[in-house]
């Protein structure tokens, strides 16, 4: 049997036969065809359950806002973040000399309400007159709870994987290059590679990116031929969480919301816009022992990614934020009103709100 292009020694496929014909519960999970055909048979032969549960290919959604009504636009773009979060010093600027807020440690009771008056912002205060002006810097913005053994890992290990989920949100929407529009290489190298659905859209979305294949459902990526960033700043505001999954596997969830501020690409431009970006991402930490993963890599469970004037209806691979002046020739948008500063709601409420082709419209930028 193949496994990633090597073979299984064949007392372990007999193994695998005999515990998938009695329906072991503990018998290990191969995301292989050749295994799912041998338990379906066995099902429909004997009438007995799957000794192997195959993956379930990863739950993805997305939602798109259009503008911001008022004063402010819905805009933005990305920012250039060096290593964000990891290192004190990364970051500087951008929070408008306000107290930071205390990081999210639960679900809020309800939207932050900026500081005064609608502002517009500025290159040099790229976060004026929203709340994420006093969101955390890059990774500092991401609460990271404390570990506990939980499933299969001990303390450490749960430690350990915190800090990977961690490394793969950096790697998937604060890295620069990234962000610049480069391939995510760090943070794919994270994603179980026997994960053969997860793999199959990671290769097409950047290949040939569309609504199916979408790599903006996972990853954040500008094109450096409409925008430039300001500043070296990605406000964040979210939170991780874990718990046992399946075969006592860590779950982890990362609900986090990232503002990217840009302005042209085009030399002296200085109208700043930003893009929102909420994503929610589950991840199982898989026992080797019951899962074909690899070392130190998660399968993915769900990801759903609500954007915020990153493009309505776009396809391209890429954000493409829209600012004041071009919405004042295009007009404005229709479409349920949404605030995207607002952590208030799960994701999987809001998500279910309209239809994910509906481009809404926000409230605030």
């Amino acid at each position: 049997m193949d496994k990633g292009g090597a073979s299984i020694p064949d007392e372990e496929w007999e193994r695998f036969l005999q515990e998938a014909e009695a329906g072991t519960s503990g018998a290990p999970e191969e995301p292989s065809a050749r295994a799912r055909i041998v338990a379906r048979q066995l099902q429909q032969e004997r009438g007995r359950p799957q000794g192997w549960r195959t993956y379930q290919p990863a739950r993805r959604q997305r939602r798109t806002v259009w503008y911001v009504v008022g004063v402010l636009v819905v805009v933005g773009l990305l920012v250039v973040a060096a290593d964000p979060g990891r290192v004190a010093g990364w970051f500087g600027g951008g929070g408008g000399g306000k107290a930071p807020l205390a990081a999210e440690s639960d679900r809020p009771g309800g939207p932050n309400a900026a500081d005064g008056p609608a502002q517009l912002p500025t290159v040099d205060e790229p976060f004026r007159g929203a709340p994420a002006e006093r969101w955390g810097n890059g990774a500092e913005g991401i609460h990271l709870p404390e570990a506990r053994a939980t499933g299969w890992m001990s303390q450490e290990q749960v430690a350990q994987a915190l800090v990977r989920t961690q490394d793969f949100l950096t790697g998937a929407n604060l890295d620069p290059g990234v962000l610049r529009g480069e391939r995510p290489g760090k943070a794919i190298a994270l994603i179980n590679p026997h994960q053969r659905d997860v793999q199959d859209y990671l290769a097409t979305a950047f290949r040939a990116p569309s609504r199916q294949s979408d790599p903006l459902l996972l990853f954040s990526r500008f094109t450096t031929a409409k925008v430039r960033l300001v500043g070296n700043v990605v406000k964040t505001r979210g939170l991780i969480t874990y718990q046992e999954g399946e075969r006592r596997a860590l779950k982890v969830t990362a609900d986090v919301t990232y503002v990217y501020p840009v302005v042209r690409a085009a030399a002296g431009s200085d109208e700043v816009a930003r893009t929102i970006v909420r994503r929610e991402i589950v991840m199982s930490w898989d026992n080797p022992e019951k899962v074909v993963t690899e070392p130190g890599t998660f399968s993915l469970v769900s990801y759903k990614a609500d954007t915020t004037n990153g493009g309505c209806d776009n396809a391209t691979g890429y954000f493409i934020p829209e600012f004041r002046t071009e919405r004042a020739v295009t007009g404005p948008g229709s479409g349920q009103r949404v605030d995207p500063y607002d952590r208030n709601k799960s994701m999987d409420a809001q998500m279910r709100e309209g239809s994910d082709r509906e481009c809404r419209t926000a409230t605030r930028s």
